[in-house]
């Protein structure tokens, strides 16, 4: 795997481009001279983690015949302070999907893919602690970022 990053101002403004050729924007925070053109990289891995967890449980869920509706993810965390580097210590995944689920069957392609198939977490996990929790809701497939 490689990806490719090329500077974009003076500052901390970077593209990046992997194999896929789509580009994402990195930026350092006002605090520090960024600008907010971009995702902070600490950011980035919390990004990496949800959607490496998303394609494992969609996948597993459509080979149940499972029908996702909508799906929804927050994560959040806490690094530790006063430490370089600032490493994240606490991790919570939550999962909202909306379909006609069943529970068992959300529940347990969560917990494969956490425990199991998700190479971020599997990073992730040898300095963290990630919990984890979902809902289900009714909703039907709206505006991305939309929390149903």
């Amino acid at each position: 795997m490689e990806v490719n990053l090329t500077r974009v101002d003076q500052d901390f403004h970077f593209a990046a481009k992997g194999a896929s050729g789509v580009e994402v924007h990195i930026d350092g925070s006002p605090e520090i001279g960024g600008h907010n053109a971009g995702a902070r990289p600490m950011e980035m891995l919390l990004m990496g983690l949800g959607g490496c967890s998303a394609i494992d449980i969609i996948q597993i869920l459509k080979k149940q015949r499972q029908q996702i509706d909508t799906f929804d993810i927050k994560v959040t965390a806490e690094r530790v302070p006063g430490e370089v580097p600032s490493l994240f210590k606490d991790i919570h995944v939550h999962f909202i999907l909306g379909g006609p689920l069943d529970e068992e069957k959300v529940q347990k392609a969560i917990n494969l893919s956490m425990d199991k198939y998700c190479s971020v977490a599997a990073i992730l996990y040898k300095t963290s602690t990630i919990s984890h929790a979902f809902e289900l809701t009714a909703g039907k497939l709206g505006m991305p970022g939309d929390l149903v």
